[in-house]
């Protein structure tokens, strides 16, 4: 289980021109629904080794989280080619991470 997310957020302007399917994960290591919602979250990226996946420590006066328009934690932005296609937050399932991934490929 990975509870690790980065402390230096990437810039929204790199974020709007990565290419390819990519998920933004917002939280903090020490939230209990972001380390409930790790097993999840991994289970449902196992069979999408192509998606870049980037944990971003989130909370007050975060830039890239309020660019997001992020309220709670965990939010997970489904993003092709620096484009939101899907949102989950707060995942109670692997199938909501899972349809949000299928998104991506659409």
């Amino acid at each position: 289980m990975n509870t690790s997310y980065a402390t230096v957020e990437p810039p929204r302007s790199e974020v709007d021109a990565w290419a390819g399917a990519s998920v933004l994960e917002f939280g903090t290591p020490w939230c209990g629904f972001c380390r409930a919602a790790q097993p999840l979250i991994a289970g449902a990226m196992t069979n999408h080794a192509e998606v870049r996946h980037v944990k971003v420590e989130d909370g007050p006066g975060r830039p890239l989280g309020r660019s997001f328009r992020v309220k709670l934690w965990p939010t997970l932005v489904f993003l092709k080619d620096g484009q939101e296609v899907a949102r989950v937050v707060r995942p109670r399932s692997m199938d909501e991470v899972r349809e949000a991934l299928d998104k991506l490929e659409a």
